[in-house]
């Protein structure tokens, strides 16, 4: 397409669309080796370009992702559909080009030919200088890192230039995978450290604006809001070097025009558009489209627990039974998420997760519930949503008002911009909600710690907590670690079953990661975080 008709063409989008700035970032696209160059359009963008900040939203991740290296990465493995699926349980080298397990730490020998992105040479302390900070900065990363029993400074030891050692505080099956999220990723101290001060010692504000890692990508512009580009790091050394050599990622709000410049092939991938739209696309064969389920991951209605009326489980049960979850898939999901809702009522419990609850709706229990609790005249309320994600959280959000208003609760619609989702979760305010978890590491008790536990993780939305449930969940992360199984299972489905009859969140289903790259993109994969890892990533 040359460029005057791509204009034209942008001029015929739907009556009230604009794309101001469309021309300029395929125009600059095009002006590079177009084979070289990946064009990204989605909704919403990065709020902060460190995993570490506070805040980081989760356009963050991916920033982080290709920009800086962990010690350890996981291996891949074939998935559902052909597509390639990182493997649990396997890990390969990455900033390290060794790594040994013993009893009670792992010790890591790094590559001596590593370098940050401005030249400097990647050394051990600039790995503990970074473990030090994600356990020492507070808010997600270190609850993060505690996940996996990694909390104290102490743990991180330099044995020389180049090899580091991580001690263990006890047996935990999660502290080995925790060091390949994306959290602990390698940072360069020295030019940090440079630009921090006595308010900010660990640099946040210097790092939240540009890269100082020695990952595969470097972004060298970011306009908040607008778009990121990233270059590729020619120097890095720990893996092959990318087949992509630059990365132009624009935020689009506008689903259609997102869609629009997918099937005109001005762009060359895209995610978050419509259900109905990926489906669509499936079936017109004209361009490749990706569907898998979010591992260790469920879309849900969060109520916090602190809150009157929400205080009440038999108000949290009403909710449980008022909501419209057949709608919800076929209006919203077009069939392309897994149902977590209407489990059989004799279906015992699994040691697994995610799993259905066995609600469903039912109005008129929903209304007796209500009249249990003293409020059968019902309330008024807000349920809130990540912009971010408005595709699918918005049409959500009216099919539950409607459904909810058949009991009484009043709901306003509260539309908060995804820059500052994680803000106000992390204020747990909200009194309703829709949101999405994931979990990184994939087992039960790792989602039920960041979700339940009484820790009260930023995730915790509800602040919900609770003895029993801790118990639970505590229980069974030392029975995994110490192989007591049988334990573990009964652990497992006890903290199923009490989130359950609590009800503080109601999962509504499991969402699908929904791709859409046009045919000559090839090298996609499938990781716990679900973002786009450019490195494998090649176009014919």
């Amino acid at each position: 397409m040359k460029r005057r008709d791509f204009l034209k063409s942008v001029s015929g989008l739907a009556a009230g669309a604009t794309l101001p700035a469309m021309p300029q970032v395929v125009s600059s696209a095009y002006a590079d080796a177009r084979s070289e160059t990946l064009l990204i359009v989605s909704e919403g963008g990065p709020n902060n370009l460190d995993i570490h900040g506070v805040g980081t939203n989760v356009p963050g991740y991916e920033v982080s992702w290709n920009c800086y290296d962990r010690l350890i990465s996981h291996e891949m493995k074939v998935g559902p559909g052909g597509v390639p699926y990182y493997d649990r349980d396997k890990f390969k080298p990455e900033l390290a080009e060794e790594f040994k397990i013993d009893d009670m730490s792992v010790t890591f020998k790094l590559r001596k030919n590593a370098k940050f992105h401005d030249g400097t040479p990647v050394t051990a302390k600039d790995v503990k200088w970074s473990l030090d900070r994600a356990v020492s900065v507070g808010g997600f990363p270190t609850f993060q890192m505690s996940a996996g029993s990694l909390t104290k400074p102490e743990q991180f030891v330099v044995i020389d230039d180049h090899t580091v050692r991580v001690d263990f505080l006890k047996k935990d099956r999660l502290t080995v995978p925790d060091l390949a999220v994306i959290v602990p990723c390698i940072v360069n101290s020295e030019l940090v450290k440079k630009n921090a001060n006595e308010k900010d010692p660990w640099g946040l504000e210097f790092t939240k604006q540009q890269t100082a890692g020695s990952g595969a990508y470097k972004v060298t512009k970011w306009t908040a809001g607008t778009e990121v580009i990233m270059e590729r790091n020619e120097d890095w050394v720990c893996g092959p070097l990318p087949k992509i050599k630059r990365v132009i990622w624009r935020m689009v709000p506008q689903a259609g025009n997102r869609r629009a410049l997918l099937e005109r092939g001005d762009a060359d991938i895209s995610y978050e558009l419509p259900n109905k739209d990926f489906q669509e696309m499936k079936a017109s064969g004209k361009l490749n489209v990706v569907s898998l389920p979010f591992s260790n991951g469920i879309q849900y209605i969060g109520m916090n627990v602190t809150k009157p009326p929400f205080d009440n489980p038999k108000v949290r049960q009403a909710v449980a039974y008022a909501l419209p979850y057949q709608k919800i898939m076929d209006a919203v999901m077009f069939g392309l998420a897994n149902p977590m809702f209407g489990a059989a009522k004799d279906k015992p419990t699994e040691v697994a997760w995610p799993q259905p609850h066995k609600y469903n709706t039912d109005i008129e229990k929903a209304k007796t519930l209500m009249a249990e609790a003293g409020l059968a005249g019902g309330f008024e309320t807000t349920i809130s949503f990540d912009l971010n994600f408005a595709g699918v959280n918005e049409p959500l959000c009216v099919l539950v008002q409607e459904s909810l208003a058949q009991i009484g609760i009043k709901t306003t619609i509260n539309k908060v911009p995804g820059a500052n989702w994680r803000t106000e979760l992390n204020k747990k305010e909200m009194p309703l909600f829709t949101n999405v978890f994931s979990g990184w590491l994939d087992y039960p008790e790792y989602f039920f710690y960041w979700c339940y536990h009484g820790n009260n993780s930023v995730f915790n939305t509800m602040s919900y907590k609770s003895a029993e449930m801790d118990k639970l969940i505590d229980g069974a992360r030392t029975a995994a670690a110490t192989g007591d199984m049988a334990t573990y299972d009964t652990d497992v489905k006890g903290f199923v079953d009490l989130a359950y009859t609590d009800i503080p969140r109601i999962p509504l289903y499991q969402p699908f990661v929904n791709v859409a790259m046009q045919k000559n993109i090839s090298g996609y994969q499938y990781w716990f975080h679900r973002r786009l890892d450019y490195r494998a990533m090649a176009k014919g």
